[in-house]
């Protein structure tokens, strides 16, 4: 723009919308040329010019800012907190595997479920695994209009202000692209501008990120949108969300879409025929990887064909047409200078190790896990010896490993630098916590606090529990005040049970003395904040209360699958309470309720003993009570499905399927909508027969069970 354009103030407002347009589209040009190409086509001046330029028109024309405009890339006013975003659909991690020998068994995982002969083509993609922090885009239009990091997989932070500012993400798509499109992918840090960063923070007394990935993540969370511009930040596209259409049938050809339409995206994704090519990319990937200016931790494998990734579908967390091949774990050396024990929520002794701090992968240790008294000991889960039977002791010299996020452990000792005076480690059998004897029951390989109820230790942990993420995710409640609540000896500040926490604004407002706002580290903001973050999980989310009570074996996968299949609270509890499990007599398969339960697809029977043990506690139930007097969890949600005949129902399958494997079969039922169970029962309203369909046939004729063959189950889905 020349010093001869005329002034903002004598433009019309059709004059200065145009004008904005142009603006916009010039400006975004430039940008990409800059930072996306490293080829800028006018000076710095010049493009000084134009934001200035812009700047004044939509001062003059305040109603006219766009959502693409220039002005909102550099950044917006602060916000006071992010606000969240439900992902249309979850955001997945994906399985993990470590050995060679592994990429083979995921290949011929995915042909036993398709049913795929080992002769047949099967085409795969293999792309570097980049470290950064996941993020959706959501484009409606062609315009952004959200971006979300992927949070707990069902909600995320809206990072949309932030994003804005990161110059390789297009405001705009090209004509023509679907109405609703979101793609996803990775926001990092290069090496070379981490480096950088840090250097700058250092010179300015700032406290610097352990690695690029950290960096990353602190710069896209930032409040002040200004500050995220100023960090290096570049973003990979590689999958999506939501789509109102698909644009290719192949992963390979999506990713080329998304660069077609102007995202960045890894060069190095490649097609592959199969499991000795999927390994032969891996070792070229590894080979390069301390070339490339970004940071990886492995190489991604997906199935190419998108009609055989929705065959094969999800796990609960994760694709079973996906799987991330990790890199050898790194190591260093350092000193074990001490042995903790903790004490969990189920009273389980965990050794913990105290380390002289170490810097491993780019991350300072100064702990790690040493799981229970046998791994000091060089005793594997077996029985076999590992590190060659060399056992650990206080004083040693130590290699600690330490693979992506995954916690340190230590992997050997080095003996020859063992101090003359160190002791073989003796393992308690009292709890630390409470000093209750700890035992280790035969076959387990965790000694446990046998004082549950009086035990300070697990009491704290359950609440810890309790209240984290993946349960009810109460914000304000994190370790330090769960443990300064614990030791308040004021009743009106006490939390020793979950229904305490949600009695505690009554307890205040009631106490004239022990108000928590003249206490050291709050005040009247902070105690509003965490009275308003308690009122809001009165109504929780059922799986998420199921998982926060701590029940053994439920994590957060059983508890989806018993919040899925009983729907309510009311209805696991009484399912439970009439439990009569086997008695270990021949022929003898236990109540109607212990096959329901043990029916549930992915719930056995170590998991129902559990639950019913559970709820058959007098001292649970009294804590329970307490609780639902304060909480009521909402009913569970159904599984989004295309609307089905299946859907809501509770399907069985039995026999021998010619057209689809088993495994198949079940996931499709699941994604339309129906509860897949192992057993048939009087709530079993379908169920499947393949060839040689034997005893949970005549169970079905027995109590009316709708019965259908294999070609009947075909021509239900049909075109579903």
């Amino acid at each position: 723009m020349t010093e001869t354009a005329a002034d903002p103030k004598s433009l019309t407002e059709i004059e200065a919308a145009a004008e904005l347009e142009r603006l916009a589209r010039e400006i975004a040009r430039h940008d990409a040329r800059y930072h996306g190409e490293d080829d800028p086509e006018i000076s710095d001046q010049a493009y000084d010019a134009l934001k200035a330029r812009n700047a004044a028109i939509e001062a003059a024309f305040p109603q006219l800012v766009r959502a693409d405009s220039p002005s909102r890339r550099v950044g917006a006013a602060p916000s006071e907190a992010f606000s969240q975003i439900e992902h249309a659909r979850p955001m997945l991690s994906l399985d993990n595997i470590f050995a060679e020998a592994d990429i083979a068994d995921f290949v011929s995982g995915v042909r036993r479920f398709l049913g795929i002969a080992p002769e047949a083509e099967l085409a795969f993609t293999a792309e570097p695994k980049i470290d950064g922090l996941s993020m959706s885009l959501r484009y409606v239009d062609g315009r952004l209009v959200t971006a979300a990091t992927r949070g707990d997989g069902t909600t995320g932070e809206n990072v949309t202000a932030n994003i804005r500012t990161i110059a390789e993400i297009p405001e705009t798509l090209p004509a023509g692209v679907p109405e609703v499109v979101e793609v996803r992918g990775e926001v990092y840090m290069g090496k070379a501008a981490f480096l950088a960063l840090n250097t700058r923070m250092a010179e300015a007394g700032s406290k610097v990120f352990a690695n690029p990935r950290n960096a990353a993540a602190g710069s896209l969370r930032q409040l002040d949108p200004k500050v995220t511009a100023a960090r290096p930040l570049q973003f990979f596209a590689y999958a999506w969300g939501e789509m109102s259409a698909v644009p290719a049938d192949t992963q390979y050809g999506m990713v080329q879409t998304f660069a077609e339409w102007g995202f960045p995206v890894n060069r190095e994704m490649t097609r592959c025929a199969g499991a000795e090519e999927l390994l032969a990319v891996y070792r070229r990937i590894e080979a390069m990887r301390a070339e490339l200016d970004y940071d990886i931790d492995g190489v991604v494998y997906k199935v190419d064909r998108l009609d055989l990734q929705q065959r094969l579908g999800f796990r609960s967390r994760s694709p079973r047409w996906a799987t991330a091949h990790k890199f050898p774990a790194e190591r260093a050396t350092t000193i074990l200078r001490d042995i903790e024990i903790q004490v969990g929520r189920t009273g389980s002794l965990t050794p913990v190790a105290r380390l002289e701090p170490v810097t491993v992968g780019g991350v300072v240790v100064t702990n790690a896990t040493l799981h229970n008294e046998d791994y000091i000991r060089g005793i594997g889960q077996s029985g076999t010896p590992i590190r060659e039977g060399r056992d650990l002791r206080i004083g040693d010299t130590v290699i600690v490993q330490r693979a992506g996020d995954v916690i340190p452990q230590i992997v050997d000792v080095v003996l020859d630098r063992r101090p003359a005076d160190a002791a073989p480690y003796v393992f308690p059998d009292t709890c630390p916590a409470c000093g209750s004897h700890a035992v280790r029951e035969e076959g387990e390989a965790v000694r446990r606090c046998t004082g549950g109820l009086v035990c300070s230790a697990q009491q704290q942990e359950r609440l810890r529990h309790f209240v984290s993420r993946g349960a009810l995710d109460i914000e304000g409640l994190g370790d330090k005040q769960i443990a300064f609540f614990f030791a308040a000896d004021d009743p009106a500040l006490t939390i020793r049970t979950p229904a305490d926490i949600f009695t505690l604004k009554a307890r205040q407002e009631a106490s004239s003395l022990a108000k928590l706002r003249n206490r050291d580290g709050w005040g009247e903001t902070s105690v509003a904040n965490l009275f308003a973050s308690i009122d809001a999980r009165r109504s929780p989310p059922l799986a998420r209360f199921i998982f926060g009570l701590g029940i053994r074996h439920v994590g957060e996968t059983n508890a989806k699958r018993l919040a899925l299949h009983y729907g309510t609270f009311e209805a696991l509890r009484e399912g439970a309470r009439q439990v009569v499990r086997p008695s270990g007599e021949r022929g003898d398969k236990g109540n109607e309720a212990w096959q329901e339960m043990v029916g549930i697809e992915g719930i056995g029977a170590v998991v129902a003993e559990a639950v019913a043990d559970f709820f058959a506690e007098a001292h649970n139930l009294e804590a329970l009570d307490a609780l639902l007097a304060e909480v009521t969890p909402a009913p569970a949600e159904a599984i989004a499905a295309v609307a089905s005949p299946v859907a809501g129902k509770t399907v069985v399958f039995t026999g021998t399927l010619d057209r689809m494997t088993r495994d198949e079969a079940k996931a499709t039922a699941e994604r339309l909508g129906a509860k897949v169970s192992g057993s048939v029962s009087k709530k079993t309203d379908l169920l499947v027969a393949g060839r040689d369909a034997g005893s949970k046939r005549a169970k079905a004729q027995e109590l009316g069970v709708a019965t259908i063959d294999e070609d009947g189950w075909l021509e239900m889905i049909r075109g579903l």
